[in-house]
């Protein structure tokens, strides 16, 4: 018992020593070079992982440090697609916001003035807004654990609003499935928010929900008229998209 240990102990110590030259392994390479089967190495890659030491990824694993700055990475574009967006607003503007958190940045960096928010995203009572910010909760039940607030109460009051601008998140984006989201009660709050947009809606995506499917349609994308993404969005994914006539708009590093 005591050699199978240290002969797991062993295998799992070599697959760290091989990711300090290769940051990104995968599974099958790994299982050939160790000469172990596909499950193993699974079980050894989730045994590191739970024990913070790397982390899982599909088909694969990399390192804690490579993920930390995946996710920076991903948190600056979000910023900088916020801050673009803030941009686009108009004094006057009534615009509506979903539960996308980065949709609900955006409101931190609008600078116009007599502007009216109508959100069904419940963070927005402890969130950053300009002075010339109005909110209007739509209410709703709340459902935990992004405060989006849904059901029979949320759609009766949004189905007598018409706002000029929407900016809405989503999970996945793809040109055939449009609009995604993970969560089935937010489809019918997202579908009139699009729809009782009388002048644009804008879609705020970072390049991680580009061409990913998720679980529901909000809307087709003809429902879309601009997308505001990142430039690490993949161009396969956005030519597709123009082609069904959305117009993108790439955030860059050192934009703002």
């Amino acid at each position: 018992m005591k050699r199978e240990k240290k002969c797991v102990d062993d295998r799992r110590n070599q697959i760290l020593k091989i990711m300090q030259s290769n940051p990104q392994v995968k599974v099958n390479e790994l299982a050939n070079e160790l000469d172990v089967s596909f499950i193993t190495i699974r079980r050894d890659l989730q045994f590191l992982n739970d024990q913070k030491l790397l982390v899982r990824t599909h088909g694969g694993a990399i390192p804690l440090d490579n993920h930390t700055m995946e996710e920076n990475e991903v948190q600056m574009y979000r910023r900088l697609i916020a801050q673009y967006a803030a941009t686009l607003v108009e004094k006057g503007d009534t615009l509506f916001i979903n539960t996308s958190s980065n949709a609900l940045q955006m409101l931190q960096y609008v600078t116009r003035n007599n502007v009216t928010v109508i959100t069904n995203n419940g963070k927005v009572i402890n969130h950053e807004y300009g002075t010339g910010i109005n909110v209007i909760l739509t209410g709703g039940e709340l459902r935990y654990h992004k405060d989006a607030m849904v059901g029979d109460y949320a759609i009766r009051n949004l189905k007598t609003v018409y706002a000029k601008k929407a900016f809405v998140g989503c999970s996945g984006l793809t040109a055939e499935s449009g609009m995604m989201t993970e969560i089935a009660s937010e489809v019918s709050v997202n579908e009139i928010m699009v729809n009782h947009s009388t002048k644009a809606v804008y879609l705020l995506a970072d390049h991680t929900k580009i061409g990913k499917m998720s679980s529901f349609t909000s809307c087709t994308i003809d429902k879309i008229k601009y997308l505001i993404t990142d430039e690490k969005a993949p161009e396969e994914v956005l030519e597709k998209l123009r082609s069904k006539g959305v117009l993108v708009y790439q955030v860059h590093k050192g934009e703002f």
